[in-house]
């Protein structure tokens, strides 16, 4: 397979595959419930069908802080695709978020 076709595969991919995010937060705080508005809206704008949300609650599962490093909350976590990636904030900033999660390339 010529390299034009498995970049061209690879954009099929990319373009298809579906996105794991899972936000920790802190219960119903102002700062958790924005971020959590401002997660669903970019992910119905920029990966409409391809993205699965997992909200945690860190008041109820305080243990579960561990399993991804969690220092700060709200924080969003990209699990797949891969590499893992941390946002920190109520995300409500779309360029930096874009640019953290690698949906868009850095402005020049």
């Amino acid at each position: 397979m010529d390299a034009r076709r498995q970049s061209e595969l690879a954009v099929v991919a990319a373009a298809t595959e579906v996105w794991h995010l899972r936000l920790y937060v802190a219960g119903q705080s102002p700062k958790s419930l924005r971020a959590f508005v401002n997660l669903t809206e970019l992910c119905e704008e920029h990966l409409p069908g391809r993205h699965e949300i997992e909200v945690i609650d860190l008041i109820e599962h305080p243990g579960l802080a561990r399993s991804d490093d969690i220092l700060a909350i709200p924080t969003l976590v990209r699990r797949l695709p891969a590499p893992l990636r941390k946002i920190i904030g109520d995300l409500s900033d779309t360029e930096r978020v874009l640019v953290g999660l690698r949906l868009q390339s850095r402005p020049r």
